[in-house]
């Protein structure tokens, strides 16, 4: 399985990080090496000392294909969940002013959360769904699907002109407004419309 990640696809978020608005989605990746395995801590890594958690609605393929059209995108999956794409912000602003990729910042183990998944169709609908991060039972981040510059089946229709989507690959959709860094003894946790789906501990 292969992680797909989408970057600023919520204006807030963007506008809090004083990136630039894309006129298309940020893609990059994750190994799978980065899935942090359940019932682990996050351990924050010794290359950095500014790890943020961004909170985003997560969704698994559930069939191979490319070149797959809005209309036909909602068939390629069945689940949906929220997880973390943890970054290493003060690696990453290094690497983005060098004009570097951000794998390194990005992509390195444990920095992928993913909760347990639910059945898309528990849901009225993809477009109006609530999600939230709270940090030691404190809200951090929360955020809508309808606030997406980009919504999952455009995601998912434009990822696939550049990468065969495979059964079990995963889709990180973007995170909203609240990023911050984490610190040991942090106690994470992500609801998707009040439903908690992962726990973690930080160390």
């Amino acid at each position: 399985m292969k992680i797909i990640c989408i970057g600023r696809n919520y204006t807030n978020h963007i506008e809090e990080l004083r990136n630039e608005r894309p006129t298309e989605p940020v893609v990059f990746m994750k190994p799978d090496s980065a899935v942090l395995l359940k019932q682990h801590p996050f351990v924050i890594p010794e290359f950095s000392e500014d790890i943020h958690h961004e909170i985003e609605i997560i969704v698994k393929i559930n069939k191979v294909g490319k070149y797959i059209e809005p209309k036909f995108a909602h068939k390629y999956y069945d689940e949906i969940s929220v997880g973390i794409d943890f970054t290493a912000r003060d690696l990453q602003d290094k690497l983005k002013a060098k004009g570097l990729p951000w794998e390194k910042a990005k992509a390195f183990d444990g920095s992928a959360v993913i909760g347990e998944f639910l059945p898309k169709n528990q849901f009225s609908s993809l477009e109006n769904i609530t999600f939230e991060l709270t940090n030691n039972n404190k809200t951090v981040q929360i955020g809508n699907s309808s606030l997406m510059l980009w919504k999952i089946d455009e995601l998912i229709s434009y990822v696939s002109q550049f990468f065969t989507l495979k059964i079990g690959d995963i889709i990180f959709t973007g995170t909203p407004e609240g990023v911050a860094a984490v610190k040991p003894d942090d106690v994470l946790e992500g609801f998707l419309e009040g439903q908690q789906l992962f726990r973690i501990q930080v160390k």
